[in-house]
């Protein structure tokens, strides 16, 4: 090889320039630091993906939820009020159908009709607002991730939305 190429190379393999290269004493320091670090981070981050999803699941549960006593309310403020409309409101925020709801076909597992409340303000024949508000709904989390965290489950937090409108038939 010509004296150039030489001392290319020698230049290269000094340690001081901060080559590491094969059979460096600088490289056999290091191995498994990759593997540490991943060790240190995957957990970390596996636990942030994870918070992520439960929360993003909550927030469909409770917006479902939310949606579902808004189509009731709707529904009831402009019928007669009458047991048989309550009725058919219930249906309607459960399984999204005014008629009876078949086994399956929650528009939310668990959810049940015994799950919604309806109340009014004034009278029961002409009433002034109509209120429909889920109560006692249990959420059901993907990860329980208060084994991990030692935190409050969120099946423990209230899912109880409700929505109150103006009732619009005058008769």
């Amino acid at each position: 090889l010509p004296k150039r190429k030489l001392k290319f190379l020698r230049v290269l393999r000094a340690p001081s320039c901060g080559f590491v290269g094969k059979g460096s004493p600088r490289r056999s320091n290091e191995r498994g630091a990759q593997l540490v670090e991943l060790a240190i981070v995957l957990p970390i981050f596996l636990l942030l993906l994870a918070a992520t999803a439960e929360f993003g699941n909550y927030f469909y549960t409770y917006v479902t939820l939310t949606r579902a006593t808004r189509v009731a309310a709707r529904h009831l403020s402009a019928r007669v009020y009458t047991d048989t409309e309550k009725t058919a409101a219930k249906n309607l925020a459960v399984c999204g159908s005014t008629a009876s709801c078949s086994s399956g076909s929650e528009i939310l597992t668990g959810l049940t009709t015994s799950n919604v409340q309806i109340t009014n303000t004034g009278n029961n024949t002409l009433p002034t607002t109509i209120t429909v508000q889920i109560i006692s709904y249990t959420y059901t989390p993907v990860f329980d991730l208060s084994r991990f965290t030692g935190g409050t489950s969120w099946s423990e937090v209230a899912a109880a939305p409700s929505t109150t409108m103006r009732y619009m038939l005058w008769r």
